[in-house]
């Protein structure tokens, strides 16, 4: 730990984090505990509980920016909570509370202390307020329209005293005897090193110059900002500004533009993962949009992961197999690819279930395959066999569980993993396959 992070995490700090955060879930739990025991005695409707989306957007921002992330990704998945539920976590993908002006005013002014004022023209007022940053319209000296993304005031701490709190959680159940076994610290330590990088806005600049490269000029028609690296700083991004945008969801769309969004999706996402080895973990509708077009355009590259080369293609060659239906490869690609077997493992077994669990979801449309209850399974699969994941594999799975969500909403005709073949086949040579003798 260095001596910067160290002081963002001092014990004092640490503990009244600590309580905070317990008296917040406390008091909130309480108080949706008996909204619906109250409603359930009355046998009325008024009290939602866990339905009132309202209450559980108040608690998630009280809570601080990691867990506003945890209510924008939750808010994506429409299939599976309910629409009170959904449509208020919403709102917290691009309008949260954000901090006064005068605060923003004053991160702004200091992230430019060093050097002239940029800008011609600046509007305090965000157009976008998110968990880590708020998003500003502004003018440069020599006349471009730009967005200004500047980091919340104060989010450094907040966030290094979550990742520690976490972290001994996970130390926690790293102790329970049946979890002892699952490499909870390791698969943390990425995770939430992962999201901490959000808050380097020097990474996310690199990260959108690298998107428009790898997207440009593809099959896909994506639009990504363009940023301005000598406007930049560590508590900004500057970009260049889109308008007349529209949010990610399908409106009035006719059903013909509903596929068509629905597919330029998934091969965007399948070429960036697939293809690049990069994986977008926060496509949620406040970094998702429309141009007028109904052509897609991606705004945020703060949560972009890139994969190692054996990662990405284990992957692959795993999504590969799993949309053929060959169950047996599957088992493979995890046993080969896993960080940690146990002594007493069963292979045998394990390629058996996971065999029935694969050939239960080939092929399944969109409606029908649900990518989160598969993950769920395929993970008590492993951990009831003992085969313990490489901790790089929850990033494309985090990303394609938000995009599922979402799209979901567009058709639910379409195959959701049949689209990812031609992708797959352009640019991954899949495994050879064993004989039957072999397996």
């Amino acid at each position: 730990m260095t001596k910067t992070t160290g002081r963002l995490v001092r014990l004092p700090g640490l503990v009244l984090r600590c309580a905070w955060v317990g008296a917040i879930v406390f008091c909130y739990g309480l108080l949706i505990a008996g909204s619906a025991l109250g409603a359930r005695f009355r046998r009325s409707k008024d009290g939602r509980g866990l339905r009132d989306g309202d209450r559980w957007v108040r608690m998630l921002t009280r809570l601080g920016p990691s867990y506003i992330k945890i209510g924008q990704l939750l808010s994506t998945r429409r299939d599976l909570l309910p629409e009170e539920v959904t449509t208020p976590l919403g709102r917290l993908t691009d309008g949260a509370s954000p901090p006064r002006r005068r605060r923003i005013e004053r991160a702004v002014r200091h992230a430019y202390r060093d050097r002239p004022w940029p800008f011609r023209e600046f509007d305090w007022e965000p157009v976008a307020s998110g968990s880590i940053a708020t998003v500003h319209e502004a003018v440069t000296l020599d006349g471009r329209h730009v967005a200004v993304k500047v980091r919340r005031p104060g989010i450094e701490r907040v966030m290094w005293q979550d990742f520690t709190l976490t972290s001994s959680a996970m130390s926690l159940m790293g102790m329970l005897p049946k979890l002892r076994k699952m490499p909870f610290k390791l698969m943390h330590g990425q995770v939430g090193g992962a999201i901490l990088r959000q808050l380097d806005f020097a990474a996310e600049a690199a990260s959108l110059t690298a998107l428009r490269a790898n997207l440009e000029g593809g099959s896909r028609t994506v639009t990504i900002p363009a940023p301005l690296p000598e406007l930049c700083t560590p508590e900004t991004v500057v970009m260049e500004f889109i308008s007349d945008l529209r949010r990610f969801e399908p409106g009035e769309l006719d059903l013909d533009t509903r596929r068509s969004v629905q597919r330029a999706v998934l091969g965007t996402v399948y070429e960036m993962l697939f293809i690049d080895g990069f994986v977008h973990c926060d496509l949620h509708p406040g970094n998702l949009y429309f141009d007028l077009n109904a052509d897609l355009v991606m705004l945020d590259a703060g949560f972009v992961i890139q994969l190692p080369d054996p990662v990405r293609r284990s992957f692959a060659d795993f999504f590969i197999n799993m949309a053929m239906g060959d169950g047996w490869m599957c088992a493979q690609i995890v046993i080969e690819s896993a960080a940690e077997i146990a002594d007493d493992c069963d292979l045998e077994g394990f390629r058996a279930a996971l065999g029935e669990l694969v050939a239960e979801t080939s092929g399944a449309k969109s409606g029908d395959f649900d990518l989160a209850t598969f993950a769920g399974r395929l993970f008590d699969l492993q951990r009831r066999f003992g085969l313990f994941p490489a901790p790089e594999f929850a990033f494309p799975l985090l990303s394609l569980l938000v995009i599922e969500g979402m799209i979901k909403g567009f058709d639910s005709d379409l195959d959701f993993q049949a689209e990812a073949i031609p992708v797959l086949r352009r640019r991954n040579i899949p495994r050879d396959a064993p004989s039957a003798v072999e397996r």
